[in-house]
């Protein structure tokens, strides 16, 4: 079976070590990676998931599943680029969404508050847990899940914060969801052997391609969607006092050190984009048309942007795992971050948004009270056997706390209404 040039063994190696197949086509170790996570029900399951408002709210509007298939499609393209195996980082990108709860980052805090006592949640985290435990493709010599046994380089490049909870820095503002980090402490010894010969918290350049790419999806795709719903006018940043409350929005949920001059410059390169609209989206499809455009001029403008600066560091040479860093210059850096900060203010923050962002709130916080009197008899077939194998208080609550994230946006409603 090939490899990709530059990926050595320990890179292609799997917790639990598997023979090439050897009927049909012969595949790379990380095409094999990337099948198994688009046959996964994790993946499936983020039809349903919000990516901002909720998926059955308007047939236009994004869900998990279709960012991820936008994320995957950028960063395949700017990993191919630069070097990097294709196919791994199209896999990370895949990936990177997969712990994410139903109601989208409101569930994620949400469950991190309730589940204090076992650590925590963090979506990045359980998106690890699922790969290595949740998702069964494979079982260790013990009959344990070893989740969907991805080699050692999709599972870093699937990291995108690459340190426990203790060691995280505070990220701001609500749109931060405070603390960041990728592994729960009862998953670290998978952590440990994903990260072995890594120094530090360095991510790896394909886990930097994703996060970019996860960012550049992000800022463009919900400013379009808050277009065509009607929430966001491009002509309202002409107002002074209009632009400052969304800079101070940027400031509070992304960048807390950014100046309102700097973004003023950003959203003049944002204007210098040929296709930027000069006129109000009115619906029709020449409007359509050309939101279209624009958000494909918006990616290829950020891509080109950062591949310049990348090769102008560190030349043409193929960039695979530690050996650089991806290179994200500051006007790319501040005009994706003017783009998100008009989705913030304008829809996430939104006062008719308010109201059911609480009601969510309630009802994920029930639902995992709920669950912890009812379990195991209530939770999926799947969890029971870990919920009664559970040694404390703190690992049964975790168990509860992976069936409340596994659900989808209805599925938590349904499931809180039988239980009440």
């Amino acid at each position: 079976m090939g490899s990709s040039q530059g990926y050595d063994e320990h890179a292609l190696a799997r917790w639990v070590h598997e023979p090439p197949k050897r009927s049909g086509q012969p595949r790379t170790p990380f095409e094999r990676d990337r099948a198994r996570l688009v046959h996964s029900a994790a993946l499936r399951r983020l039809a349903a998931k919000t990516q901002v408002v909720g998926p059955h709210t308007d047939d236009f509007v994004r869900n998990r599943l279709t960012h991820t298939l936008e994320v995957a499609q950028v960063a395949r393209d700017l990993g191919r680029t630069l070097g990097c195996d294709p196919d791994l980082v199209e896999t990370a990108a895949l990936a990177h969404d997969l712990g994410h709860p139903p109601f989208g980052h409101n569930g994620e805090r949400a469950l991190d508050e309730v589940s204090a006592a076992c650590g925590g949640f963090e979506g990045n985290a359980q998106t690890l847990r699922l790969l290595t435990r949740l998702e069964a493709k494979r079982l260790d010599e013990h009959g344990r899940s070893v989740g969907l046994n991805l080699t050692r380089a999709t599972l870093d490049a699937s990291t995108k914060y690459p340190w426990t909870r203790s060691a995280a820095p505070d990220s701001p503002g609500p749109g931060g969801g405070g603390r960041k980090f990728g592994v729960y402490d009862d998953d670290l010894e998978v952590f440990d052997w994903v990260r072995q010969g890594v120094e530090g918290a360095r991510r790896c350049v394909e886990a930097q391609v994703m996060d970019l790419a996860d960012d550049v999806a992000y800022s463009v795709h919900d400013l379009e969607d808050g277009i065509v719903a009607g929430k966001i006018d491009l002509a309202w940043l002409e107002d002074r006092s209009a632009r400052a409350e969304v800079w101070q929005t940027v400031r509070e949920w992304y960048l807390p050190d950014v100046e309102d001059a700097e973004l003023d410059e950003a959203l003049q390169g944002l204007r210098s984009v040929r296709s930027w609209p000069e006129t109000s989206y009115d619906g029709s499809r020449g409007a359509l048309a050309a939101l279209k455009n624009l958000t494909s001029d918006l990616i290829g403008t950020f891509c080109r942007q950062v591949r310049a600066a990348t090769r102008e560091l560190v030349g043409d040479r193929p960039l695979v795992r530690h050996a650089a860093d991806l290179v994200v210059p500051a006007e790319t850096r501040l005009a994706i971050a003017a783009l998100k900060g008009m989705a913030a203010h304008y829809v996430m923050q939104a006062e008719d948004r308010l109201a059911i962002l609480e009601r969510q709130r309630e009802l994920v916080l029930e639902l995992v009270a709920l669950l912890e009197r009812r379990a195991p008899a209530e939770l999926l077939p799947v969890l029971r056997e870990d919920f009664t194998e559970a040694g404390s208080d703190a690992a049964r609550l975790r168990v509860v706390v992976d069936q409340v994230a596994s659900l989808t946006d209805a599925s938590a409603v349904a499931w809180h209404a039988r239980l009440r």
